[in-house]
């Protein structure tokens, strides 16, 4: 109290309305019900008074009496927080954006509550109450967060995150005990397979933890050890055993009517049992925890037919046992095939007989917890594939033995299974939610790793959009993309959005490109970037055209990004792609060479004839200084909406003549609603002469432009502001022109000049800028000047 009545000490004399406001806001436990009636006028003055437990309380009160609560939510994060948001200008609820950094800063040791009269109210618990706003949390380091929600006094927090969170975060991770990793499988488990996390991202693992890295990536796929091996304080999950309980009840009904459909329905039978324990991990197949945890108690009379049946459809490709039962040995004796298979993997099954037993119980040994990392990522050391699952095995991996002439680097199991990396045709089985998208930032994925990865995709049907970034994958990336077949090829399969970059490219970008679309036309986006080229001899793709040729059939490809790594653009290679691409809404083309004056109009041809629906171009660091007339004729496209010349050094040794055409263009184009000129070295007088887009007789439609980093002054931008304004006052005030972009310009050279243009511009657009520092600009900007 002693620190409120400070704050307001400090603002000056109080009104009597004020002080009646303090005095009000000291009692709110025995006064509320009564303070959320009063009228709007004495609402406003009351809520910067409160505390953050009555403010979040007073959301409605405040609203019933018009109010807004987010100038008082957004006046908090000034005084708690002591930073700008990136994007601030972006935020649509600081009440939100408030209560979810503070859960986060909270969590992590950061923000003490203490620290402000706001934040020290005994009333509130501040991850309880704040915890039903976030929704995107990040756990860094050793993972302290994880445990510390896992905690019991936080059980509560826990299952508000459940029904709020939707993108979980891991950046910075470092390898942990096992206690830590028993408490993440817990948090993994809850928000993940019985919650609403939808998003998963790994940030910046220089030199990741094999073990934690493969725990993260499985559960996200939905999988986890069958039964009720997962514990939640010594006692299986609740949520689990409700599930297992009632599908359980539900399987033992429908048992009698239950047929084999080429290997589905595997639930509630006993072909299902020998399925999770003869079934390869190379599938990717693991059997779902919660929805399978009613398999291991039920009991496996023998039935000829089942095993008839089954007998065509167990596969015995590798040594690892997922699931468990007394009625595998039984099962495996009923049929000639079966006791052949029995007698190849009786030594693995004798090795496994641990993993047998521990799946019956709940709980026995923590260590339960982390056999599945080891099983999902396990080589098959054995080689015993029936014949069924070779053949099976080599069709599915023909595209990347044969297609592409690249096997996976390093990789013996990926060549042992004919190039598949260890995938095989899927079998649905059984499985928790898993997320829709994944992430995976600057995390170097090593060939064990990437076929671990592989072997979950390859049934991951939730997946619909996978971030690759800065993963050092080279030739891995085949064992990755034929993962990502098997999945394309399910029925369920929802991938949508692929985004691969990476410092050096393995092969190509347009080889690659088209080695993706022919095997996963049912992409909408697709982004390939890379910075260098390898020149390591061998490396390379150039001997062998089997990817180049590769046919790529009809897709539906929307959104196509290239980064190539100062690779010349050669519209030969690139046509296929655009000809199976007849839905391309948008084109970002960044850092190509153009080989010759012909091949930017030969592009453009390319594009008018084989995508109409083509609504966004982008060239970005492609120098497009000698094609003047290509930039023209892109400008008066009657179907583009937005193009985007960003440093591609169009103003470099142009005429006023140039850019007298470009401006006219521009007018007389009615379609075109964004034109983004970032690093183009426009300069004050260029910038200028652009103020007459939007002369009285212009048509132009243009609502946004970008002139970021073009070595603007305080004085040109205002005598720009000028300009405009005179044509505004020209035309009625009717204008469609709504944003301008002003980033890295040198408007800090005089601040006061900088400030009357920048007030002025924001009374007719909204205008984007920062506070950069002109000093840090390149010397070669100068000569523009």
């Amino acid at each position: 109290m002693a620190a409120r009545r400070g704050a307001m000490e400090a603002e000056g004399p109080s009104s009597l309305l004020a002080l009646s406001a303090a005095a009000v806001s000291r009692s709110m436990a025995a006064l509320e019900p009564d303070v959320w009636a009063l009228p709007g006028h004495l609402l406003r003055g009351l809520l910067p008074l409160l505390s953050v437990f009555r403010l979040e309380r007073a959301e409605a009160a405040a609203r019933r009496a018009g109010l807004s609560t987010q100038p008082v939510w957004r006046k908090l994060w000034d005084d708690v927080m002591k930073t700008r948001p990136p994007n601030s200008e972006n935020i649509t609820c600081w009440r939100k954006k408030f209560l979810e950094t503070f859960f986060s800063n909270v969590l992590h040791g950061v923000l003490d509550v203490s620290s402000d009269w706001r934040l020290n109210d005994h009333h509130f618990s501040p991850l309880l109450h704040s915890s039903p706003h976030v929704t995107q949390l990040t756990l860094c380091n050793m993972l302290q967060g994880a445990v510390e929600l896992t905690a019991e006094h936080n059980q509560k927090v826990l299952e508000n995150l459940a029904h709020s969170l939707r993108i979980l975060k891991f950046q910075h991770l470092l390898s942990s005990d096992q206690s830590v990793r028993h408490s993440l499988v817990l948090l993994l488990h809850r928000l993940i397979h019985h919650g609403s996390v939808s998003q998963l991202s790994i940030y910046s693992w220089p030199v990741p933890d094999t073990v934690l890295l493969v725990l993260i990536l499985s559960m996200s796929a939905g999988f986890w050890r069958s039964g009720n091996a997962l514990a939640y304080r010594s006692s299986p999950c609740g949520l689990c055993r409700e599930e297992g309980n009632a599908q359980s009840q539900g399987s033992t009904r429908e048992q009698p009517e239950r047929e084999w459909s080429d290997g589905e329905n595997l639930k509630g039978s006993c072909g299902a049992l020998k399925e999770a324990d003869v079934q390869v991990e190379g599938d990717g197949q693991g059997a779902g925890p919660g929805q399978n945890s009613g398999l291991s108690g039920l009991s496996c009379p023998l039935q000829n037919r089942a095993c008839e049946e089954a007998s065509s459809k167990v596969s015995c490709d590798h040594a690892s046992i997922q699931g468990g039962s007394s009625c595998c040995s039984e099962q495996l004796s009923c049929h000639p095939v079966l006791q052949k298979s029995r007698r190849r993997l009786k030594s693995a099954v004798g090795k496994k007989r641990r993993c047998l037993r521990r799946s019956r119980g709940l709980c026995a040994d923590p260590d339960d917890l982390y056999d599945f990392v080891f099983t999902v990522a396990r080589e098959d050391s054995s080689g015993l594939l029936d014949k069924n699952s070779i053949a099976e095995g080599e069709n599915a991996g023909n595209w990347t033995s044969s297609s592409s002439g690249y096997p996976c680097s390093g990789n013996a199991g990926c060549k042992k299974r004919g190039g598949s990396a260890g995938i095989f045709p899927l079998k649905t089985a059984p499985r928790f939610r898993s997320v829709s998208t994944l992430e995976l930032c600057s995390i170097p994925l090593t060939g064990d790793t990437c076929r671990t990865l592989s072997n979950l995709l390859s049934s991951w049907v939730s997946l619909e959009n996978l971030v690759l970034s800065y993963n050092g994958l080279g030739a891995n990336i085949f064992c990755i993309l034929s993962g990502l077949r098997a999945l394309s090829r399910h029925p369920d399969c929802r991938l949508h959005v692929l985004c691969v970059s990476d410092v050096f490219s393995h092969m190509p970008c347009m080889e690659l490109v088209r080695c993706i679309l022919s095997t996963l036309p049912q992409l909408h986006t697709l982004s390939v970037s890379f910075d260098l080229k390898n020149q390591l001899e061998g490396n390379g793709p150039e001997g062998n055209p089997s990817c180049s040729d590769a046919e790529i059939p009809e897709c539906c490809l929307e959104q196509l990004e290239i980064r190539f790594p100062r690779e010349p653009l050669h519209t030969t290679f690139l046509l296929p792609v655009l000809k199976a691409s007849k839905s391309l809404q948008q084109l970002s083309l960044d850092s190509a060479t153009l080989p010759s004056s012909q091949e930017l109009g030969l592009l453009l041809q390319a594009l008018k004839e084989c995508n109409p629906s083509l609504k966004k171009l982008s060239f970005h660091d492609v120098n497009l200084a000698d094609h003047q007339k290509e930039v023209l004729l892109l400008l008066q496209d009657p179907v583009l909406q937005e193009i985007s010349f960003s440093f591609c050094r169009l103003f470099e040794s142009c005429t006023a003549e140039f850019l007298t055409e470009i401006i006219n263009t521009v007018k007389r184009n009615s379609s075109l609603k964004s034109l983004r000129l970032p690093g183009n070295r426009l300069g004050n007088h260029r910038l200028v002469a652009l103020a007459d887009i939007f002369s009285e007789d212009s048509s132009s439609s243009l609502c946004q432009l970008d002139v970021s980093s073009n070595c603007i002054k305080p004085d040109g931008l205002l005598e720009f502001t000028k300009k405009l304004e005179g044509h505004i006052q020209q035309r009625g005030g009717q204008i469609q022109f709504t944003h301008l972009r002003l980033f890295q310009n040198w408007l800090d050279q005089d601040a006061e000049t900088a400030q009357e243009a920048l007030r002025r511009l924001k009374a007719v657009c909204s205008v984007v800028n920062d506070s950069w520092d002109s000093s840090q600009a390149f010397a070669d900007y100068i000569s523009v000047m």
